[in-house]
């Protein structure tokens, strides 16, 4: 070993507290600012600080070993290699539950540094203000209501009498969509689903017959446990699932959720190293009842809401830096964001939507624009903010652009955001309309600044309360005819239809035409498709 190397392998010691011998591979639980351990995170960082220092090849997966031998640097990805993609997607976190979007008292330092490194979308929506649709949306890159899922998917009630009819429970994907994974398994890649599915729970529609190779997660929300509310029969019992077992059922304890989705990615990472992957991690939280592991437990200065984000936050940055330590992160896409906005009738153990109007179950901005960040070093450039319309329903046709891979054969609303990606300042948006559904109904359109909403009813939520279950509460209410500018009132408040009806009257004659489409709460649509539904016990 030269005389250079001998020093830097000193120094690194030095810089990383390190005793002995640093296992390659080996893959530690260890929360981000503990003092008895090293994550892989605060390794990156401390090996790019030796990098500076002494301008030398070193990467993450540098291992020092009992004859202090250094490894060689993986070797830098082609920019025309298929890139690997990897979706997280978080549940009921608010628009403003990270600290790039304006947290208060939690932190989230890995995720807000993707968006040095990558580009912040500030206008980003969700297709549902709920969790079946908003899942189906973001997978098929169609409104859920072209799909035939407009709502919550629930399991049966146990003990109950087989009922064919209770769509709810029998409803799932139809095998005649094409999953983003479908797509890109057909185009050579490893895939993967860790964490919450919520798109039907009978076989037909798991993960591994919808174009998964792997899955591990429960198969609809947390809260779907037993525990009987009044005039109802409980829920069975909730089960984790492997593939297409049961992997265990789940008592009162979620807490090692976060940590198992986790580990469970960063295994599909490292054995698939050597192949383009699609990676799609649902987290199970911060949907209610929050569950925290002991790494985090009081971390944050907001309970364990908070507690619970940064959970979530030291997760993304695992998987970062694995993708750091392997040499895959220049050619790897990695999304974040969330399914809907927040929670807020559980108090402070929902989100914050602020400055934006309501949350969950509506569609004012609160409840479908949500936060998100893009990285892709080897396309995307660093410190970039879009302020631009885009959509989970842009998922799948700009994989499929950037990937190579071939579009399914049927209509889909999403579109392709690549020139977004890339950060060009007169790239425009190609959603020309983004349309707000909740169930069958279509309540709000949004084009450009304006947005609109038609006269529909809605839950409005007050009353801060103890922050334990329903920490708030409810008041029915109803908006009429109501014209926003959002580039001046993303907060909704003040109504300026009368300021300009040529506006009002564009944008209802936008949604008749939307209804003839995909239908209303009145009649059905010419471009609506049909559900999977379970016709018998299987």
């Amino acid at each position: 070993m030269r005389v250079r190397d001998m020093a830097v392998v000193c120094i690194g010691i030095g810089l990383m507290g390190i005793s002995g011998v640093i296992a390659q591979g080996k893959f530690k639980y260890q929360d981000p600012t503990a003092t008895n351990g090293t994550s892989l995170a605060v390794l990156a960082e401390r090996t790019m600080l030796k990098q500076k220092i002494w301008q030398l090849p070193l990467s993450l997966n540098t291992t020092i070993n009992n004859e202090q031998k250094i490894t060689e640097q993986p070797t830098r990805p082609q920019v025309n290699k298929k890139p690997n993609i990897v979706i997280v997607f978080t549940d009921d976190q608010g628009y403003s539950d990270l600290g790039v979007f304006g947290a208060k008292g939690f932190t989230t330092p890995h995720i807000d540094q993707m968006a040095k490194e990558g580009m912040k979308f500030t206008d980003f929506y969700v297709a549902s203000s709920v969790c079946s649709p908003s899942r189906a949306a973001l997978l098929t890159g169609c409104y859920p209501q072209r799909i035939g899922i407009p709502g919550v998917l629930f399991p049966e009630r146990e003990n109950t009498k087989w009922d064919p009819t209770d769509r709810k429970s029998k409803t799932g994907i139809h095998k005649d969509e094409t999953t983003i994974a479908e797509m890109l398994k057909d185009h050579g890649y490893a895939t993967a689903c860790f964490g919450k599915w919520h798109l039907g729970h009978h076989k037909p529609f798991m993960p591994l017959q919808q174009g998964f190779d792997e899955y591990f997660g429960l198969p609809y929300s947390n809260d779907m446990r037993p525990g009987k509310k009044p005039g109802k029969t409980p829920y069975p019992k909730l089960p984790l699932i492997k593939d297409n077992e049961v992997h265990r059922y789940m008592n009162d304890d979620q807490s090692s959720l976060t940590t198992e989705y986790t580990e469970h990615a960063i295994n599909f990472i490292k054995s698939n190293k050597d192949r383009p992957f699609f990676m799609y991690v649902a987290h199970s939280m911060p949907h209610i009842p929050l569950y925290v592991s002991d790494k985090f437990e009081g971390h944050s200065k907001k309970g364990i809401y908070g507690d619970v984000i940064e959970e979530i936050d030291w997760s993304v940055g695992q998987i970062n830096a694995t993708l750091k330590e392997l040499g895959l992160e220049e050619n790897t896409l990695v999304i974040f964001t969330s399914d809907n906005g927040p929670w807020l009738i559980f108090g402070e153990h929902g989100g914050s939507s602020t400055p934006l109007r309501e949350g969950k179950f509506t569609t004012f901005e609160g409840g479908q624009r949500v936060p998100c960040i893009m990285k892709w070093p080897a396309q995307i450039p660093s410190g970039k903010v879009c302020d631009e319309i885009a959509t989970t329903m842009d998922f799948l046709p700009t994989i499929a652009e950037i990937s190579g891979a071939k579009l399914p054969d049927r209509k889909i609303d999403g579109h392709n955001i690549t020139e977004l990606l890339k950060g060009k300042g007169n790239a425009k948006s190609p959603t020309e309309e983004f349309y707000y559904y909740r169930g069958w109904k279509l309540e709000a359109i949004r084009k450009g600044k304006w947005k609109l909403h038609v006269p529909h009813k809605y839950n409005n939520v007050i009353a801060a309360a103890d922050g334990n279950a329903h920490g708030r509460k409810n008041i029915p209410s109803e908006i009429g005819l109501s014209l926003f500018d959002l580039s001046k009132d993303v907060g909704e408040q003040n109504d300026v239809s009368k300021e300009h009806p040529k506006v009002v009257q564009e944008l209802l004659k936008k949604m008749d035409a939307m209804k003839q489409e995909l239908g209303d709460d009145e009649f059905s649509g010419n471009g609506k498709r049909p559900s999977g539904v379970i016709t018998k016990k299987l």
